[in-house]
């Protein structure tokens, strides 16, 4: 068998082969592993939705898309998942919450009762500093330092530090200013939350400039 010769022509479409051959395989491994992980993250809402709403039998009755402008006029997206327990009755509502933390974006859901106080959350997304602000996922449950548990954001939650009544996590100050201010958003969104709407309806609200 005659050997390549070494020339620019060859080289390109050695390397453009291998390109176009490897580019296949990962696609292929794409495709392999989709499913799965789709899976594992509907599994990791509807697990954490059971644990903010603080009830390991419900359903969620509805699904609703609000938009508002946070403080900085950004447009935000909320995800509000109305539940019920098994026999019909409202429970609330968990609604998926992002702000810009220390490190990246940080994702809460929050779980409201029909009154709009805090049964329970929990942390899907953050890049926060492992040891400070990563101990936000704790900080803020019942029995904390930061406890929010029971308390209603219809006065927005702050660190006492700016006044407020919540304990910052210590040394990430940030990291506390932006999962509160997640909490107070979601709870802004869910109360903007059409009632008798339809499911998956959006609703813009620029209220809150």
């Amino acid at each position: 068998m005659k050997k390549l010769e070494s020339t620019l022509l060859n080289m390109v479409l050695v390397l453009t082969s291998v390109a176009v051959i490897m580019g296949g395989i990962l696609a292929y491994v794409n495709h392999l592993t989709e499913g799965p992980i789709a899976a594992q993250k509907s599994k990791a809402l509807a697990d954490g939705i059971k644990t903010v709403m603080c009830v390991a039998d419900l359903k969620v009755a509805k699904t609703d898309t609000v938009k508002q402008n946070d403080a900085k006029g950004k447009e935000m997206t909320y995800v509000i998942y109305q539940t019920q327990d098994a026999q019909g009755h409202d429970l609330g509502a968990a609604v998926e919450s992002t702000t810009g933390g220390f490190g990246g974006d940080l994702k809460v859901l929050v779980g409201f009762d029909a009154e709009g106080n805090i049964l329970g959350y929990t942390l899907l997304e953050h890049a926060e500093t492992p040891g400070l602000g990563a101990k936000a996922d704790k900080w803020f449950q019942k029995g904390e330092k930061g406890d929010i548990i029971g308390k209603s954001p219809a006065e927005p939650l702050t660190v006492s530090k700016d006044g407020g009544q919540v304990d910052a996590i210590t040394a990430s100050t940030i990291t506390s200013r932006a999962f509160l201010l997640a909490v107070n958003n979601a709870y802004t969104a869910y109360k903007a939350t059409p009632t008798d709407g339809e499911t998956g309806a959006t609703t813009k609200n620029n209220g809150d400039k």
